[in-house]
């Protein structure tokens, strides 16, 4: 478990490094996070996506920040039974 997993809370805004909008954290779900259906990166709305922990740089002031830009995020975000 990542040392951040205690502080992330449901509703958090996920960001990249850049500040950029990555995801609304849903749960954590084992070591990573589960991210919203209405972030789906395909833009249908239908799939939850899901981040490693080990991406996390830092949480605070109600955000979640990841250690690389938010394009490059959303292009690692693994669906659902994709993984």
């Amino acid at each position: 478990m990542s040392e951040f997993s205690s502080q992330i809370e449901e509703h958090m805004e996920v960001v990249g490094a850049d500040g950029g909008h990555v995801g609304t954290v849903d749960h954590l779900d084992g070591d990573r996070i589960k991210l919203t259906r209405k972030d789906d990166p395909d833009g249908t709305r239908q799939h939850h996506h899901f981040l490693p922990l080990s991406l996390v740089a830092a949480v605070a002031e109600g955000r979640v920040r990841l250690n690389l830009p938010a394009e490059v995020a959303r292009n690692r975000a693994v669906a659902a039974g994709h993984d």
